[in-house]
């Protein structure tokens, strides 16, 4: 990866993702995570102070981008809960069957190239019982939104590591053999509705 992909790149998405509306969004999920715990697509670290460490083992964190786990030093240095990082993809996670308790995803789907093998993958290790935690944008259901979705996402992913903005996430999961138990979906104030519509809940293996 170049210069921008490990410097820029990462404070951008820092920024972008700890807005004070999407930290209200990751407030109603983070802390639901028990368990054993994969968290895919850490990037640096901001879920961390949201976990209740009472009901936490230790997180997998998985953060293939070596600027992401670099900017991430500080949150995991002074978190309440114990990390081991996965250097790995969302596609490969190298982790046993029925191995973990809870798979987290907060603005991660938007970015996996494969998005259908990661998710799989994470059905793979999630236990019987265990519950997939998701907090991500993606598509809008205003056609003319979607429509813009649809036009700017091709250029938008070349600069925003790799984010799409047009993926129905609830579909994605359920395609997947998982069956949603909650969701809850809107706009957030304060970013742009091509980029603002968040899809956010919990599934369990179908």
């Amino acid at each position: 990866m170049g210069f921008y992909e490990n410097k820029i790149l990462p404070m951008v998405i820092d920024k972008a993702c700890s807005m004070q509306p999407i930290m209200a969004l990751r407030e109603q999920v983070v802390p639901l995570a028990t368990g054993v715990v994969l968290e895919v697509g850490m990037g640096s670290g901001i879920n961390l102070a949201l976990y209740k460490a009472e009901n936490i083992d230790f997180i997998w964190g998985l953060e293939p981008s070596a600027g992401m786990r670099k900017k991430a030093r500080v949150n995991v240095e002074k978190a309440a809960v114990t990390v081991k990082w996965l250097d790995l993809t969302g596609e490969e996670i190298s982790l046993e069957d029925n191995s973990v308790d809870t798979v987290l995803l907060t603005y991660t789907l938007c970015t996996i190239p494969d998005w259908r093998q990661a998710l799989q993958q994470m059905r793979r290790v999630l236990k019987p019982g265990g519950r997939l935690l998701f907090c991500e944008h993606g598509a809008a259901p205003d056609h003319k939104v979607n429509n813009w979705q649809n036009r700017v996402t091709p250029v938008w992913k070349k600069f925003a590591g790799g984010c799409h903005l047009n993926r129905p996430i609830d579909k994605l999961i359920v395609s997947c053999g998982f069956k949603i138990e909650q969701l809850a979906q809107c706009y957030v104030a304060d970013v742009p509705r091509i980029a603002g519509y968040m899809y956010y809940g919990s599934a369990v293996k179908g």
